[in-house]
């Protein structure tokens, strides 16, 4: 019975000591070859942006950008103030306070339940659309639109008069890119009280 250690797997290898020459040694051939890859570089005229905000680069279609609250055909509000969308977001950048629809504010908002304040904080939204997916009521959508820029941290909490789109029908903002077939072709059925 041998007691010698036996390798644990086969992958050992023999390393040789080979001693560098003098060459190798002062390393001025690696860093002439260095120099040189960073002057080929330095040289070459490429341009590696664009001119924003004079000219966009071209964005996919189901680009997901700036949120935008939803109306209906007559100009209410979709949101239900539900809460699942805020439930949903992982970044917890979702907050809202539900309130009840007072009588004359039918034109104002669909349902009995509406969100008196509604607030993104796009800092911490990761632009993942699952707002959108939870969304029962097709209210929130994100949108082919840049979030502006600012140098305060304040400003980029959005409210309700940032996110819900204008009364004027011409100014909405179209979403339809954002649907699968499925949905359009089922949004074309009026006998369902979700599509009317």
């Amino acid at each position: 019975m041998s007691t010698a250690m036996q390798p644990l797997t086969q992958r050992s290898r023999q390393v040789s000591n080979k001693k560098m020459s003098l060459m190798e040694r002062i390393y001025l051939p690696a860093i002439a070859k260095g120099m040189m890859i960073t002057l080929k570089h330095f040289f070459t005229v490429k341009a590696a942006t664009v001119k924003y905000p004079e000219e966009l680069r071209p964005m996919s279609k189901v680009y997901r950008g700036m949120h935008v609250l939803k109306r209906d055909d007559q100009g209410r509000e979709r949101c239900t103030a539900c809460g699942l969308c805020a439930v949903a977001c992982p970044a917890e950048a979702i907050t809202m306070v539900a309130d009840e629809r007072k009588k004359g504010e039918e034109k104002l908002y669909r349902e009995e339940k509406y969100a008196s304040i509604y607030e993104i904080n796009m800092l911490r939204c990761i632009f993942c659309g699952d707002c959108e997916d939870a969304c029962p009521k097709e209210a929130i959508f994100l949108t082919d639109r840049l979030v502006p820029t600012d140098y305060q941290r304040r400003p980029f909490v959005y409210g309700k008069e940032w996110l819900v789109e204008p009364l004027d029908p011409s100014l909405r903002v179209d979403v339809s890119k954002r649907q699968t077939p499925e949905v359009l072709k089922f949004k074309e059925q009026r006998q369902y009280s979700h599509n009317r």
